[in-house]
């Protein structure tokens, strides 16, 4: 089972007392905030949560997967994203 961005908005406000319309406009804040500092390279760390960084990957060769033929790959980022300790006890259990 996931949960959706819905979901995610109806949960944050029965715990707070936000409503649902500010629960989302938090959320999408949080993504704003979220999206804008990994676009400037900058690593962005909830403590016990996660961290999640841009990282760089090299250009490459691979294969086309349908004809077998090689491609280039050209260089460009990524994200990697790092649980946090209370994240990683709460799914070893």
């Amino acid at each position: 089972m996931s949960v959706n961005r819905t979901e995610l908005v109806a949960e944050i406000a029965s715990r707070t007392s936000l409503s649902k319309t500010e629960a989302d406009a938090a959320l999408a804040a949080f993504q704003a905030i979220l999206v804008e500092n990994l676009a400037k390279g900058e690593t962005v760390k909830v403590t016990g949560l996660m961290s999640i960084e841009r990282v760089a990957r090299a250009a490459r060769t691979g294969r086309n997967p349908r004809t077998g033929e090689e491609i280039q790959i050209p260089a460009g980022y990524g994200v990697k994203l790092s649980a946090g300790s209370t994240l990683k006890k709460a799914v070893s259990k």
